[in-house]
């Protein structure tokens, strides 16, 4: 008889296939018995992304970087280890270094389930509210492409997130919108994604910004509602890519 393979009963594994279960079939109402049973299954994977380490992923804390240059500016501030990816979901592994972040960004039309792994992250999270009729004041006039790009949001959340912390969870509607703020050194976090990022489906990935220049958003409170403006990816911000070292997923 040959050996089991390890993988096959791995931590990463069993999250995969709880993925795989959970945004198979995603419904379109959560009131009915498909929702019933698509919110339990995501509370199996939260709860299974609870308890993932480091370690279950071969992942070696790294070490902090020189305070007064957080990252050397031809290396990327953010890399990427991927896991796996099918047409329902994908996972992998964000690794921030010091003084580095995620600009705000959104999902559309996905769920999301985030979990650290080491070091320490800021997370902030915007709900896109129905747009008004009229644009926000503004010190100065603007033209037409300026203002069909601006987003009227509220602020959910800030928070901090460290290992002992359980997942940060998004959905289409709610927490859709993030950034992400490594805090005091290097961090990493698990990531799944669903359904995945696909341009010719409609799920891009688009950046903003909050507008400085409306009256009361330079300190913005949970619940608050607040302008953002879309804009191009930051030209300070790319991510790079680097192999997975843990255990492999079979689907």
């Amino acid at each position: 008889m040959l050996p089991a393979d390890p993988s096959m009963s791995s931590m990463v594994q069993r999250i995969a296939r709880q993925a795989l279960v959970t945004f198979r079939s995603p419904p379109a109402r959560i009131g009915d018995e498909a929702g019933r049973s698509f919110q339990e299954n995501h509370v199996q994977l939260k709860s299974l992304m609870s308890e993932v380490s480091s370690a279950d992923l071969k992942l070696v804390p790294r070490k902090a970087d020189t305070p007064a240059r957080p990252y050397h500016q031809h290396q990327p501030p953010v890399t990427y280890m991927h896991i796996c990816e099918t047409d329902h979901f994908s996972m992998g592994v964000f690794l921030l270094k010091s003084g580095s972040s995620i600009p705000l960004h959104d999902h559309p039309g996905m769920h999301g389930v985030l979990k650290v792994l080491y070091g320490k992250v800021r997370i902030r999270c915007f709900d896109r509210l129905e747009r008004p009729s009229t644009p926000p004041p503004a010190p100065q006039a603007r033209t037409t492409s300026t203002v069909d790009s601006l987003r009227l949001s509220v602020l959910r959340s800030t928070a901090e997130y460290t290992p002992e912390s359980g997942p940060c969870v998004l959905s289409p509607d709610r927490d859709n919108l993030h950034q992400i703020d490594a805090v005091d050194g290097p961090t990493a976090f698990m990531d799944i994604l669903a359904p995945p990022y696909d341009p010719d489906n409609g799920r891009d990935c688009h950046y903003y910004t909050v507008l400085p220049e409306v009256e009361g958003q330079q300190q913005q409170q949970p619940g608050q509602e607040v302008w953002l403006r879309e804009v191009s990816q930051p030209a300070d911000f790319w991510c790079g890519a680097e192999p997975y070292p843990g255990p492999q997923v079979c689907l």
